[in-house]
């Protein structure tokens, strides 16, 4: 993810559709991480999980048809390869949420860390880069 933020993204800029669509993949995921923290793990909250887990995964995809004549085909590699890790970073993230709760403070530094992420993609990209 850092090498397409930090590399791709501000080698050829963002236009407004991804100034805005970026952080709304972000926030899609922080959801995830988020229930799994004030949620109780129980069978309805997995499923509830589960599906914002699942529109996550098929939400990010959004830009795909864009980015193609956008991106480089090393970016669009790359969107390959986050494209498979961004399920299991989520099922992942359920598994401990439900069944490993001693590794709860993995779950609370992740979402930590796509909370920076997010105020960083909405700040830089919407209101520091776009001058």
């Amino acid at each position: 993810m850092f090498v397409d933020e930090f590399y791709f993204h501000r080698k050829r800029g963002l236009p407004l559709w991804e100034r805005v669509g970026h952080p709304l993949d972000t926030l899609t995921v922080l959801s995830c991480f988020l229930f799994s923290l004030v949620m109780e793990p129980t069978e309805a909250h997995a499923w509830a999980y589960g599906a914002l887990a699942f529109f996550s995964c098929i939400f990010v995809t959004k830009d795909e048809f864009v980015h193609k004549e956008h991106s480089s085909g090393a970016e669009n590699w790359l969107h390959s390869i986050l494209f498979i890790l961004h399920p299991l970073v989520l099922i992942a993230a359920g598994l401990i949420w439900f069944k490993f709760d001693e590794l709860r403070p993995v779950l609370i530094g992740q979402t930590t860390l796509a909370d920076i992420f997010l105020t960083y993609q909405t700040v830089y990209w919407n209101f520091y880069a776009k001058k």
